[in-house]
């Protein structure tokens, strides 16, 4: 039920909606809401049941395909009054990876690709965090993928912010960034950029 209310409380945030139409809610329950501030300062790790990292990539010019990273991990270190300050870290098992192609996520995640067993994660650890206003800003870093290392900026938009639930203050946020195939040494088949999105909450833990 509490996952039940959460999922609504979160839809009615995407639609607009203002924090009384979350008044059902439970005790100790607190709906997110657009103030970064409302996120108390302190260590954040990432919730991977409320987390999607995506790559869409260009379909040989078509359209373009939507690969999803199932299995995802991160740290946030948060601090309202000094935003500039944060220090984030993400990563995903890059086995994780599914497509709606029957048997082409196994193909990705080969040797032909993503190589995952000799490279079984992905990750993007931040070196700059810039505020633009309230709930825009960049963030500069260090993303590796197959052993090989390229700076990635990542525009992130702040979704919601609050006392969370559990007594766990959170934070959510949307962040997409682009990379080339060809520093990875990945085929002119996926174009020549694949866009990184990360829609993400993160619980504080302490």
């Amino acid at each position: 039920m509490l996952r039940t209310i959460i999922v609504a409380a979160a839809l009615g945030a995407a639609l607009g909606m203002t924090t009384p139409a979350f008044a059902q809610l439970p005790p100790g329950v607190f709906a997110g809401e657009h103030d970064y501030r409302l996120a108390a300062a302190g260590a954040y790790a990432l919730d991977p049941t409320h987390t999607a990292v995506i790559a869409r990539v260009s379909h040989i010019g078509y359209s373009l395909s939507v690969f999803r990273f199932d299995k995802t991990e991160g740290t946030l270190t948060w601090d309202p009054s000094k935003p500039d300050s944060a220090s984030l870290t993400v990563a995903v098992t890059t086995a994780s990876i599914a497509t709606p192609v029957p048997g082409f996520a196994e193909e990705l995640a080969g040797d032909a690709y993503l190589k995952s067993a000799a490279f079984p994660k992905a990750s993007f650890v931040s070196t700059a965090f810039h505020q633009i206003d309230a709930s825009h800003g960049r963030v500069d870093g260090q993303f590796t993928l197959m052993g090989k290392t390229v700076p990635l900026t990542f525009d992130v938009e702040l979704l919601g912010a609050g006392k969370g639930f559990m007594d766990h203050p959170r934070i959510g946020i949307e962040a997409t960034g682009h990379i080339k195939p060809s520093d990875f040494g990945l085929p002119s088949l996926f174009g020549s950029s694949i866009q990184l999105v990360i829609d993400a909450e993160f619980a504080k833990t302490s």
